[in-house]
């Protein structure tokens, strides 16, 4: 039987290819993947329920639901994923992330619904022996499950003041994939979606840093290097 497997889509990434104009780009980046384009349904309220009814991003939440309209983008249920479980794994994943870290006193809020959804439906894939990523464009969520250890540090930075985490919850955050906007871009240029020249990776790159993709400059010239 052939294997399964998918790109798990936060509301982050969708954001930056649709505010670049890359939706056309991740459409034919899905016609080439073997595999789903998942949403989960916090992450829909995220991109298209609740910007449908603000007419400054009605536009914008059209478009990305006409995704949906030509299976582009899947909810789990097309892979009969029961959306209880999905909902009770959400709200584990949201309070241990939500009690990890205190600064005075008080327990740090690192990530909402969308993204906690998005780590649920992954370790389900998981037990299921599906193979999946996460596309997640915002920081927080990938140094969780990366290096919480550097989260504490960053913390630590930008609050100037002491760290307390709870070290045995780390284990709920391991075995987790990531993948920003960057990566997919670099694989549509790669692929030869994007058909313009002359330094279009550079151009690509900094344009998905500047819609919201955690991605240093540094770390641009190590793509533009590969």
């Amino acid at each position: 039987m052939k294997s399964q497997k998918a790109i798990i889509f936060d509301a982050s990434t969708i954001i930056t290819f649709a505010m670049n104009g890359f939706l056309p780009e991740l459409k034919k980046l899905k016609e080439m993947f073997d595999g789903k384009f998942l949403i989960p349904s916090d992450v829909k309220r995220e991109i298209v329920d609740k910007p449908m009814k603000i007419k400054r991003f009605a536009l914008e939440a059209l478009k990305v639901n006409e995704l949906f309209n030509e299976k582009v983008l899947e909810m789990p249920d097309s892979l009969k994923i029961n959306e209880s479980l999905i909902s009770k794994k959400t709200q584990e994943f949201k309070d241990f992330a939500n009690n990890l870290f205190e600064a005075k006193g008080k327990y740090l809020h690192l990530i909402d619904l969308g993204e906690a959804s998005c780590l649920a439906l992954s370790r389900i894939l998981d037990e299921k022996g599906i193979k999946n990523v996460i596309a997640v464009d915002e920081r927080t969520t990938r140094m969780l499950g990366e290096k919480p250890e550097n989260l504490e540090n960053l913390l630590r930075r930008k609050l100037h003041t002491k760290i307390v985490l709870k070290k045995e919850n780390f284990k709920f955050f391991e075995g987790f994939k990531f993948i920003r906007s960057a990566e997919l871009i670099y694989v549509a240029y790669k692929k030869g979606i994007i058909k313009l020249k002359n330094n279009v990776l550079e151009a690509l790159l900094y344009a998905v840093k500047s819609k919201g993709c955690a991605i240093s400059g540094d770390e641009i010239k190590e793509i533009k290097r590969l």
